[in-house]
């Protein structure tokens, strides 16, 4: 089991989660017709986790991971990105074929959701947005 340096591992007891308490809240969005270029640069995307993780206040924990993959299938093929935060993670996947990008912001921490949502999308330049919000029980 990983353990984040300064901590040992089972350190932290946390009660069990009430049933109906809430644990999180994970953001999923979907964004069509984004602008070519700002998916297809590992920079941007490391950049982009920058600017989210300063406009939620969320802070990062170790590097973004920008990896270049899934070749094997042309809607596939692209970046994704993983960024671990204090309080989870953010995660996306972005398909070259189609220009789209599939983000998911999860967080045991509140955070703007819409807030979230709007910048994704004017940093994507996504002409079409779906979104899910989801409560983690």
């Amino acid at each position: 089991m990983f353990c984040p340096p300064g901590q040992r591992e089972g350190a932290a007891r946390p009660r069990l989660a009430e049933p109906a308490q809430q644990f999180g809240v994970e953001l999923v969005l979907d964004l069509y017709d984004c602008e070519p270029s700002s998916i297809r640069s590992a920079r941007k995307l490391r950049e982009f986790v920058d600017q989210m993780c300063r406009l939620l206040q969320m802070k990062k924990y170790g590097k973004t991971l920008t990896p270049y993959f899934g070749l094997n299938e042309p809607h596939t093929a692209g970046y994704s990105l993983l960024q671990f935060i204090e309080t989870s993670s953010i995660t996306g996947h972005f398909s070259e074929l189609t220009n789209t990008a599939y983000l998911n912001i999860f967080s045991c921490r509140p955070f703007d959701a819409k807030m979230a949502e709007t910048f994704s999308k004017t940093y994507f330049g996504a002409k079409r947005v779906r979104r899910r919000l989801v409560q983690r029980v």
